[in-house]
């Protein structure tokens, strides 16, 4: 009789423990699988959360199957301290694996609101967007000057939230002194810049911040980058070229991309410029004058005058010869790859077309005739303004 006790006691827990291997398996299974989530969506993490409140939260939208297998599969791999509050992007079948490792992850958000502080040529501006999870494309929820009052509620919603994504932006052909008094106007930034760095010397695009985040460490990445670029590009520049050093490639870069801001257009312009120099002519080109009148600090805001154009200053192309002692702005990657892989061309003279381009000539009787077209052009948009 006992031993048939004993035999269907032992048969019995050699069930439950097949069951019991059979449903970790499943759990298992659950936690690393593909998640039941049809469309991305944006989970947030609130500080002072916890994953027990995520859990609920990621049930209710469908995003995970169990809450309770989600806080044991976390438990288990020793991550149920690591939540880092921010928001986050969940791509549809994520698992719950997955999404752990994103809520514990570095804590950069990967969604919601994005401010992008721009600072540009004419003046700065910020951008607040949201991410839309469905399309993970950004759509612009408010934009404003951050030199004028009053800021929108959009903005201070998004960084009391606290977990918004910070970047600035500069714009290709921005001064390094407009860089700097553009870091000063960043009020999520902290720290003094620093004296204005050389002209040229700052690679323009966007770069992602921390709040307070240090203004003179974010100019050291700025110059980082912008001498690792001309470095590289140097390697590939073309034969021929009249440079003696990288820091002339990136003087021209920078009176290239003050002339154009057609990208096509850029190799072409180099070569203008590089064929007037390779002929003995002076590069005449406005930009550089402008520069020696502003010093970068800002913009001219009317017409060069005659005596400005006759005027001897170091960045008067129209009377010195060669290039002026120093870049002029702060050209992009784009730019510098064209001044050192021009196009080839015979062309020596160009003017604005009316469409944002330009029309290229090889000779100044063609130039004067696509000069007057241009006046032309410039004569019925202000006819057609009113002015």
């Amino acid at each position: 009789m006992w031993r048939n006790i004993a035999s269907n006691f032992l048969t019995i827990a050699i069930l439950i423990l097949i069951v019991a291997a059979g449903m970790v398996a499943w759990a298992q299974k659950q936690y690393t699988g593909p998640g039941p989530l049809a469309e991305a969506v944006c989970a947030k993490v609130k500080k002072g959360s916890n994953f027990r409140v995520l859990a609920d939260d990621l049930a209710s939208r469908g995003a995970i199957s169990s809450g309770y297998i989600f806080r044991v599969g976390a438990d288990y791999a020793d991550k149920t301290g690591q939540l880092k509050a921010g928001s986050y992007l969940l791509r549809p079948g994520a698992s719950m694996a997955e999404i752990v490792d994103i809520v514990t992850g570095r804590g950069v958000s990967t969604c919601g609101a994005e401010v992008n502080f721009r600072i540009g040529i004419a003046g700065n501006d910020v951008i607040v967007s949201d991410l839309d999870p469905t399309t993970e494309s950004l759509k612009e929820v408010v934009k404003f000057n951050p030199a004028e009052g009053p800021v929108p509620p959009e903005y201070t919603s998004a960084m009391e939230e606290g977990d918004a994504r910070l970047n600035v932006t500069v714009i290709e052909g921005a001064t390094s002194w407009q860089v700097v008094e553009g870091l000063k106007q960043a009020g999520f930034l902290s720290g003094d810049p620093g004296e204005v760095p050389a002209e040229g010397t700052l690679a323009p695009q966007r770069y992602e911040v921390e709040r307070d985040a240090d203004r003179a460490a974010l100019l050291g990445r700025m110059r980082d980058l912008q001498s690792a670029t001309l470095t590289e590009l140097w390697q590939t520049r073309a034969e021929g070229l009249p440079y003696a050093t990288p820091e002339d490639a990136l003087i021209m870069a920078s009176i290239v991309e003050k002339e154009t801001g057609v990208a096509e257009e850029r190799p072409l312009v180099a070569s203008v410029f590089l064929n007037r120099l390779a002929q003995g002519m002076k590069l005449q080109t406005d930009p550089t004058v402008i520069y020696g009148l502003t010093k970068g600090q800002g913009i001219l805001g009317r017409g060069l005058r005659q005596s400005e154009l006759r005027g001897r200053t170091p960045y008067n192309t129209y009377v010195i010869d060669g290039l002026p002692p120093t870049p002029i702005a702060n050209p992009g990657r784009d730019a510098i790859a064209a001044a050192l892989q021009p196009a080839t061309s015979d062309f020596l003279f160009f003017v604005a077309d009316g469409t944002g381009g330009h029309v290229f000539a090889k000779t100044l009787a063609e130039h004067n005739d696509n000069v007057a077209k241009w006046r032309a052009i410039e004569a019925q948009q202000q006819g057609g303004t009113g002015n």
